[in-house]
């Protein structure tokens, strides 16, 4: 009976409650990894605030009398800052619009949905979060990557590549451990800084590393390399953004666990 309820509840339209957001994460691109819950607000948001790397397709869910924003953000170019984008949802919420802020990942991780719910609590504004798949989980997956194995990795780490300041310093002593798969999220521009730190604080040269370009999606990339070499495979090939940069012994799996690219 709860299963029948809930395909009611999905087949079923209905309004969404006027004057509030909901922070919702779009996954790393496959539309068909959104959650269900994802794809039913977006489907009946009477606004959607969407980011840069929200999938191919997913936009295509949205009602055709929405409101839809584009406020997305790459390296170096910024549509909107991030504090208008705060204040774009605290207006479309007064104006009782139901809003949902479609982020790609997961909107806790990387995603700043913290900087944004700070700024509708502090305006009063009611507001819901969907858990979205994040990048490190969905690259991994597809790329044959298994973040956690109990011959490879007994802990996975996700760090940003790239700090509020510009710089990256970060904790290298915790990072560069046996047994660990690290996954560096905007990381491309610092590569080959995050390489000489990993090495310089223990692990070999000779550690497995990869870069995942547009993971999940027709598109995807995976360049393979070790921490010695991966800087200038990356400018070899000249990989840009958006990419994770996946570091331990589990990249390794690829050739025998790779299912993806080989479709």
């Amino acid at each position: 009976m709860a299963a029948q309820r809930q395909r009611e509840t999905m087949n079923t339209p209905s309004k969404l409650q006027g004057g509030k957001v909901w922070l919702v994460g779009a996954g790393p691109g496959d539309p068909e990894l959104l959650t269900l819950k994802a794809a039913r607000l977006i489907s009946q948001a009477d606004a959607i605030v969407y980011d840069h790397l929200v999938g191919n397709g997913i936009m295509d869910l949205a009602r055709g009398d929405a409101r839809i924003v584009y406020a997305g953000k790459e390296s170096s170019k910024h549509t909107m800052p991030q504090e208008d984008i705060n204040q774009l949802l605290v207006e479309l919420a007064r104006e009782g619009l139901s809003v949902v802020r479609l982020k790609g990942g997961d909107p806790f991780i990387f995603g700043r949905g913290g900087e944004e719910l700070e700024t509708l609590a502090a305006s009063g504004i009611p507001f819901e979060v969907v858990p979205g798949v994040t990048a490190a989980a969905g690259c991994g997956a597809y790329s044959g990557f298994p973040l956690t194995h109990r011959e490879h990795a007994q802990a996975v780490t996700f760090v940003t590549g790239h700090l509020k300041d510009d710089t990256v310093n970060l904790d290298w002593p915790a990072l560069a451990r046996p047994c660990h798969t690290v996954v560096f999220y905007m990381g491309i521009g610092a590569a080959r800084e995050i390489c000489r730190q990993m090495i310089d604080h223990g692990l070999p040269s000779t550690t497995p590393a990869a870069v995942v370009r547009n993971g999940t999606q027709a598109d995807q990339r995976t360049l393979l390399a070790t921490l010695g070499t991966l800087p200038q495979r990356i400018e070899e090939s000249g990989i840009k953004p958006p990419a994770l940069i996946i570091v331990g012994s589990v990249v390794s799996l690829h050739e025998k666990l790779s299912w993806f690219e080989k479709q």
